[in-house]
């Protein structure tokens, strides 16, 4: 991937070259709670950022996969885990280049894992999962546009019931909600959001 000329991916290094964890080095509420119900195998972290919750993932025994298009974001999360002393395989790649075995995965992890192309990624993304295991998705809803605890600010990159729904179709659907939460990850994810949750089955 050519990240040089990819002004999203440009962004991206920029917010994360700084020394600041900008959304935290604890993992993201949902996700903890919903794997303790889960007996740890391998876990796919698309877009993920500073590590935070591929890193936690591992301190529970997952065995874990990561990517972002970032090499500033992965720079960050090598470092953590270092610090943590948690083995993670953290890659390089988009959500539209990333190569892997299909059916390979007990868990896939879409944390706030916002993108131009939600439905053609989101699809591709499960192909990843074994039959049997468990995509799991936070993200910002439609009604967060004119929120200030973080998140994209344009409607295309935001979710809907509907449009998760569709999206997951495929997979057998144990909670799939908008909620209103009170975020605290970082300096970028602070107070009152509306949220999208997702817990479905392949």
């Amino acid at each position: 991937m050519s990240s040089e000329k990819n002004p999203a991916t440009e962004m991206w290094n920029q917010r994360y070259a700084q020394e600041e964890y900008v959304y935290g080095i604890q993992p993201n509420e949902f996700l903890k709670q919903t794997l303790a119900e889960i007996k740890p195998g391998k876990i796919l972290l698309p877009a993920e950022g500073e590590g935070r919750n591929a890193i936690f993932a591992a301190q529970q025994g997952w065995k874990v996969t990561a990517f972002d298009s970032s090499e500033q974001a992965r720079k960050k999360a090598m470092k953590l885990a270092e610090d943590q002393n948690a083995t993670i395989n953290y890659l390089i790649s988009s959500m539209e280049e990333i190569k892997l075995k299909e059916n390979s995965f007990d868990v896939i992890a879409l944390i706030y894992a916002h993108n131009a192309n939600r439905e053609e990624n989101h699809k591709r993304i499960v192909r990843f999962l074994k039959p049997g295991g468990t995509n799991i998705l936070e993200g910002f809803s439609k009604n967060q546009i004119d929120k200030k605890s973080g998140g994209p600010k344009a409607l295309n990159f935001l979710f809907s019931v509907e449009e998760l729904k569709n999206d997951f179709a495929e997979l057998q659907t144990i909670t799939l909600e908008e909620s209103e939460v009170d975020l605290s990850e970082g300096s970028l994810h602070v107070g009152t959001a509306s949220v999208v949750r997702v817990v479905a089955t392949k």
